[in-house]
């Protein structure tokens, strides 16, 4: 094989963002993953996935940061870190994602300190998912710190399929009427 560029030198690899051979000329980062002058001018992370970063920040954070896929050099997922992030992982104030940290979060897997809604949710003020383990859990399978209102329910004060406290049924009604309260409920 020989560098696409110069096509008389013989590759001493492949790139690893274009998967074309290049020359010893042609290498413009060989650790830990070989990446041709090309696609480094070009920022050869954007090859595998998207990336932006907004030019306001707060502190070091930029106030948006949105990211996906790859990253060619280290060939670890991307990380969107910021006030506002959004991508497959994501940490931020509000953190969008598969897997979002962060203040309010939503996403597959959803870790909020105020607010989380996901697939599977843990947080210390309200947790909203499938599992939800929180202070207040609303979900398929809650557990609750103080408030759990689910299909299967475990906390102290806890609305479920079997079981109603009236305390729970107050909070309920209180704050979610839009969800009503089951029938067994006093």
């Amino acid at each position: 094989m020989n560098c696409y560029l110069h096509p008389g030198a013989p590759a001493v690899g492949m790139c690893a963002a274009c998967q074309r051979g290049v020359c010893r000329d042609c290498v413009g980062r060989d650790a830990p993953r070989l990446i041709c002058r090309t696609c480094l001018a070009r920022g050869g992370a954007v090859m595998f996935g998207f990336e932006y970063r907004s030019s306001s920040a707060v502190g070091t954070w930029p106030l948006v940061h949105i990211c996906s896929g790859i990253d060619p050099i280290t060939m670890r997922p991307r990380v969107a870190r910021g006030v506002i992030a959004i991508g497959n992982i994501a940490v931020g104030v509000v953190a969008l994602g598969g897997l979002a940290c962060g203040l309010f979060t939503l996403g597959g897997l959803s870790i909020g300190l105020l607010f989380a809604l996901g697939g599977m949710a843990l947080g210390t003020g309200l947790s909203v998912g499938g599992l939800s383990i929180g202070s207040i859990a609303l979900g398929g399978l809650a557990v609750g710190f103080s408030y759990a209102i689910g299909a299967t329910a475990v906390g102290p004060a806890v609305v479920s399929v079997q079981h109603c406290d009236p305390a729970a049924a107050e909070f309920l009604r209180h704050w979610f009427v839009s969800l009503g309260v089951p029938r067994n409920c006093p």
